[in-house]
């Protein structure tokens, strides 16, 4: 689960006055620098719960750019302009308690019993020698500011000369800029899965996640039915089968492990446990201590012996398998999966932690070793040695054999499980065809499975659709292929395999919501629409299905009589004939 405070050398998001997120480790006894707006200590906000706002105050009068302190902004200062009192109205302007209608601005909006409902500044016009500040002055007087900006913005909002013409709409807006512009605060947040979707998708390279936008990343989780699966046993027909297990997800990821990310986190297999930083702090120099006075203890007892045997192990420690349950199996094109986005939630696919819940229960094998495992190095099996030729090995020759055993036993069940199949769905967000993906991962799916298929574009969906369609399912039942045949030009997939094909979108858009000024806002990014393919995998029945049992005639307003069964199913009714269905 995700901590409740800021721990040591974790992840954060910092969301700055400019709407801006950028994402920081905090290492212990290190300065955090935030461009414009500053720096700061990590140690002051370590240990802290999150979504907490702090302000930099800068103590520092000398030209050396040093840390600043930090002041925690409580809840009713961030939200003192709301419970601030509405500005004067139109109304009020023209009953002569504000000087708004002796500026010139033309009243355009007017109700129907004359009352002015909004005002317009048209004909003022902006004249950019308004504000009297130079950006020299700003820049000088920032320098010798000790405080949060917010002396700044108020100097700057008193040197404007046309303020008292801006509507309460403009002069809003205007201080809310140069609020964003020279305010120094920030609010710490936790990095989780949608934090990071959005800072990859607007800070940093969205086609290296496939333009994969959070409403997307949520439609794919609610449609693949991604959960967490109880640890007690389940009850099988046969518990020696190999990949009986649930909670077994079959996925192929090129988003840098973004979707695995986010399969995990439903699962509830993506951070790590909490540790006791004290005890870890006072353990270890005991540690090492003991490990020093030990070595020289024995250095002092025994005496230095070329001769000496060493010591060995002839069975060493076996690896335990990789978990059954709550399991994530990647399917990759290359030597080694890529899984750099994992690292913020503190995941080295290289070299994983014991510790993560994702060295156990993340699994990943390449296509060759699913397609054809016998032509991949890695799953043949390591020669035997005897354990007298393993005795005249050296330590370092005999570390290396053990490995490539563990290692090899580790490809070999995995490649087993996954080929016996009986996952629970299938999650695809790839470059490749969906059509030749398919074409060998849905046979390894178990009944009711959900097949969730993401692309950028909604082309490839349409062809994959259209494969699954019932048009082309009845012409395979009807003219089934030879088996052996398969794939054909007509039929590329089996399209008895999969039900309801469907294609989804979703896009969520940030609209300005204001009287006769409605509409989305202009700095919405672009990019990709983003679809998402979804079907049931069905288990087709074989033979011939006929329907069976006992009917009865009865007749309806048109005069057609229609033929149904006890158990209430109607018959078809053609132009008033009965058409007979069962014996």
């Amino acid at each position: 689960m995700k901590p409740d405070t800021i721990r040591p050398n974790a992840y954060v998001a910092l969301r700055l006055p400019s709407d801006a997120t950028i994402v920081v480790r905090l290492l212990p006894n290190t300065t955090i620098s935030i461009g414009k707006y500053g720096s700061f200590k990590a140690n002051h906000i370590i240990g802290r719960p999150y979504h907490l706002t702090f302000e930099i105050l800068d103590t520092s009068h000398s030209d050396t750019p040093t840390p600043s302190s930090l002041r925690v902004v409580p809840a009713a200062e961030l939200y003192s302009d709301i419970k601030d009192d509405d500005p004067p109205t139109p109304l009020d302007a023209e009953a002569g308690t504000s000087s708004l209608n002796k500026d010139g601005v033309e009243y355009e909006i007017v109700g129907q019993n004359g009352e002015v409902v909004m005002r317009t500044n048209r004909q003022i016009i902006d004249d950019p020698n308004s504000q009297i500040m130079t950006m020299d002055e700003i820049e000088a007087m920032k320098a010798q500011s000790t405080g949060s900006g917010k002396d700044l913005i108020a100097k700057i909002l008193e040197s404007h000369s046309a303020l008292d013409q801006k509507t309460a709409f403009a002069l809003a807006k205007y201080t809310l800029r140069k609020t964003k512009k020279y305010l120094k605060r920030f609010t710490v947040l936790p990095l989780d899965v949608s934090t990071l979707v959005s800072w990859m998708f607007t800070e940093k390279e969205p086609m290296k996640i496939l333009e994969l936008r959070g409403e997307i990343m949520a439609l794919i989780g609610s449609w693949s039915n991604v959960r967490c699966t109880p640890l007690d046993p389940i009850p099988q027909m046969n518990e020696d089968i190999v990949g009986t297990e649930r909670g077994r997800w079959l996925v192929i990821d090129e988003t840098a492990g973004l979707l695995v990310a986010c399969i995990a986190e439903k699962m509830g297999i993506l951070y790590p446990p909490e540790e006791d930083d004290d005890a870890a702090e006072i353990e270890l120099p005991l540690k090492q201590d003991n490990s020093v006075n030990r070595e020289q203890t024995d250095a002092d007892s025994q005496p230095m012996d070329s001769t000496r045997t060493t010591q060995y192990y002839p069975h060493p420690h076996k690896s335990p398998n990789p978990a059954t349950k709550n399991t994530i199996t990647l399917l990759h094109a290359n030597a080694q999966p890529n899984l750099s986005l994992l690292k913020y939630f503190h995941f080295d696919a290289f070299t994983p932690s014991p510790s993560h819940p994702l060295s156990e229960n993340l699994k990943s094998l390449s296509w060759l070793q699913l397609l054809a495992p016998e032509d991949d190095m890695g799953y043949i099996e390591p020669s035997l040695v005897s354990e007298e030729e393993l005795r005249s090995w050296k330590s370092g020759k005999r570390s290396n054999y053990f490995r490539k055993r563990r290692r090899w036993e580790r490809i070999k069940f995995i490649v087993d499980e996954t080929r016996s199949g009986g996952f629970d769905g299938l999650i695809v967000a790839s470059v490749m065809s969906p059509v030749t993906i398919l074409r060998h991962t849905v046979p390894l799916l178990r009944g009711a499975a959900q097949v969730v298929v993401y692309s950028p574009t909604v082309e490839p969906l349409v062809e994959l659709g259209d494969l699954y369609s019932s048009g082309r399912r009845t012409a395979f039942v009807t003219n089934p292929p030879d088996p052996e045949s398969m794939p054909t030009e007509d039929f590329p997939l089996n399209p008895t395999l999969l039900l309801a094909p469907t294609i989804h979108t979703a896009r969520c858009r940030s609209w300005q919501v204001l009287p006769g000024r409605t509409h989305p806002l202009m700095t919405g990014r672009g990019g990709s629409e983003g679809y998402v393919f979804v079907a049931t995998r069905v288990l087709p029945a074989g033979g011939k299905v006929e329907a069976r049992g006992r009917f009865k005639r009865r007749k309806v307003d048109s005069g057609a009589t229609v033929t149904s069964s006890q158990g209430g199913t109607p018959a078809v009714v053609e132009g008033g004939s009965v058409v007979e269905e069962g014996v």
